[in-house]
């Protein structure tokens, strides 16, 4: 059993002793230790909070102990049942809401769940609440309301509708190039709210002929539900067949958008963003943002039109935190995870694929084609285990130092930025790990590139 308790929320693996797994008196705990820093920090004069979650199987145990523990708040609950990530956090600013809780454990299997906390901006708490949270929950110091003060449940299941109508009206999405495009668009949702959202936004769009893999929501995930390359050999196959002209595959709670080409071969997660980036920039010139672990890609691109391009620490509240900074018009993660502020600041695969549909349909390419025509990178995912003893913060530390003609970025680890190439170094905060990053021309020179650093800690720690 495990029970991850972050700044960004709560999760865990079903069943189990209390604190050992997401169990409902864990949940419980949570979930009012989080209604008690939202009374303590909201300035709605609504005692509103939403709350939507994906298909996972433990999906309504959880929906139903959350509900009544903040209805035991004093809080009003609109439930908009299955609804997606994204949905969820526009929900919550459409309703003038407190804040909102979003049931999903992202990628994890189906045997974990996890409660995503958010804000009264429909983002997700920072550093300092996520942390205040935490220490509520650890010390009971939350008060249950008396029976005339306890809140109401409204069920109103309508936002996937209204996330849909939200990206159709954004300006840069054009229905009109899609739908005169006639593409044939297949779409792996693995069995969780994609299904729902994704076939029926298509549509919307003015695409007819839609292939859907793995859409019904039961919540029985048809593979790992990360959307990385070994797992979506099923979509692959079938564009390798020729039946489609661009795959779709989404996350169970549908924030990271991975594509698959007319050919088969994967477009790559770290291009969802590049492409987009390209799209907006072309029509409307500006900032862009990604995290340190992002692809070098995005501002080799942003560069190329002329504007400007920001690193954040990893983490998607630090980087709409840093797009807020400096007035971005597009940024997120390489995980395929795409924040559009003229929607709402959040990753949001709805809207990567009305954008990218739109940057396909004008250009007239084919996938595989438009891949072509951004900078070729690859990056290596390594890390390199010591000892407890070790004092990671010491060796990275050395590490800067031994480096220090190059260009060096320590706000979250530690970046190494060489002409060609980097290396991002970052510590788990729940091992002794170093977790190595690194992106280059191919992966033989990303992982050669490792190697060197992991010699380097290596020669260090001896």
């Amino acid at each position: 059993m495990s029970l991850i308790k972050s700044i960004s929320g709560i999760r865990g693996t079903i069943g189990g002793a209390p604190g050992e797994g997401l169990s409902p008196l864990d949940i419980v705990k949570y979930t009012a230790a989080y209604a008690t820093l939202i009374k303590s920090i909201t300035t709605r004069k609504t005692r509103y909070i939403v709350v939507g979650r994906d298909a996972r199987i433990s999906g309504k145990m959880v929906n139903d102990i959350v509900v009544g523990t903040l209805t035991g708040m004093g809080f009003d609950v609109i439930n908009i049942g299955l609804a997606t990530t994204p949905t969820t956090e526009i929900a919550v600013v459409q309703e003038k809401a407190c804040g909102g809780i979003i049931l999903t454990a992202s990628h994890n299997p189906k045997q974990w769940n996890a409660l995503k906390l958010l804000n009264e901006n429909g983002e997700f708490l920072n550093d300092a609440q996520g942390k205040e949270v935490l220490r509520i929950a650890e010390a009971e110091d939350y008060e249950f309301v008396p029976v005339d003060e306890l809140g109401h449940e409204f069920i109103n299941t309508t936002y996937t509708q209204k996330h849909i109508d939200n990206v159709m009206a954004l300006d840069l999405v054009d229905v009109e190039a899609i739908a005169k495009a006639d593409f044939t668009v297949a779409v792996d949702a693995v069995n969780s709210v994609g299904g729902v959202a994704i076939p029926k936004l298509l549509r919307s769009l003015g695409v007819k002929n839609v292939i859907e893999l793995n859409c019904d929501p039961t919540g029985m995930f048809a593979h790992s539900p990360e959307p990385l390359p070994e797992n979506l050999t099923q979509i692959s196959d079938l564009m390798k067949s020729g039946k489609a002209d661009v795959g779709f595959v989404v996350d169970p709670d549908v924030d990271r958008l991975a594509i698959v080409m007319e050919n088969g071969e994967m477009f790559i997660e770290e291009y969802t963003l590049v492409s987009i980036a390209d799209y907006v920039l072309s029509q409307t010139p500006g900032a862009t943002v990604s995290n340190l672990s992002s692809s070098r890609a995005l501002k080799d691109v942003t560069l190329r039109h002329g504007c400007s391009y920001s690193a954040s620490a990893v983490g998607e509240v630090n980087v709409v935190t840093k797009m807020k900074e400096t007035g971005a018009v597009i940024g997120g993660e390489g995980n395929g995870g795409v924040i559009y502020p003229a929607s709402h600041y959040g990753r949001d695969a709805l809207v990567g694929v009305a954008l990218f549909l739109s940057l396909l349909a004008k250009s007239g390419k084919k996938v595989s084609e438009l891949k072509k025509t951004y900078p070729a990178y690859a990056i290596a995912k390594n890390k390199i285990e010591l000892t407890p003893s070790i004092d990671v913060d010491a060796i990275l530390e050395a590490v800067k130092v031994k480096f220090s003609n190059e260009t060096i970025t320590d706000i979250d680890g530690v970046k190494i930025d060489f002409a060609d190439s980097w290396v991002h170094l970052r510590k788990s905060n729940t091992e002794p790990i170093i977790r190595i990053y690194s992106e280059a021309s191919t992966m033989e020179k990303a992982d050669e590139l490792a190697q060197q650093i992991k010699d380097v800690i290596t020669s260090l720690v001896e």
